[in-house]
């Protein structure tokens, strides 16, 4: 399963309104929760929190991959969220995170999680595409590299 497989334009937030890591999580929760039949925002915000207290998803390099496992959803769904001005997320280089990918898998299904949680990572280590996301000008465009990205890596695994 690709990111492109799960990740719609239309589960992408252009620019964030919050400035705070709960408002981040709350506004990314509440947006998914209108595309994905099935989910409780509120469930889903409850166990992102609960995750975040064990540590944070901010994994540096200005990006964070909250993620849940969560009754009530048949496949694993991804969001993505942009702040340009960055958010204090308690990252572990400190540094602020703009750039947002909130996985939720179904309940049962941890390898599919984990290879999501993988996927995303290994499209997100280049530096080019990480700034390049911070300055796309809409949805389409961060689709776009996305897509394109993801293809590149892809491309470069086969052997």
């Amino acid at each position: 399963m690709r990111v492109s497989d799960v990740l719609t334009k239309g589960r992408i937030i252009p620019e964030l309104d919050a400035r705070e890591k709960h408002g981040v999580l709350d506004e990314l929760s509440s947006h998914l929760a209108r595309t994905v039949d099935g989910l409780d925002k509120g469930k889903l915000l409850e166990l992102l929190l609960e995750r975040e207290r064990l540590g944070s998803t901010g994994i540096g390099h200005g990006v964070a991959i909250p993620h849940a496992k969560i009754k009530g959803i048949d496949e694993v769904v991804v969001s993505f969220g942009r702040s340009k001005k960055g958010v204090d997320f308690a990252s572990m280089d400190s540094k602020p995170v703009h750039l947002f990918f909130l996985i939720v898998a179904p309940e049962n299904s941890t390898v599919a999680h984990l290879k999501m949680l993988a996927g995303v990572s290994q499209i997100l280590k280049d530096n080019g595409l990480r700034e390049r996301l911070v300055w796309a000008s809409d949805e389409d465009d961060i689709y776009r590299m996305i897509v394109e990205e993801e293809k590149r890596v892809q491309k470069g695994a086969v052997i």
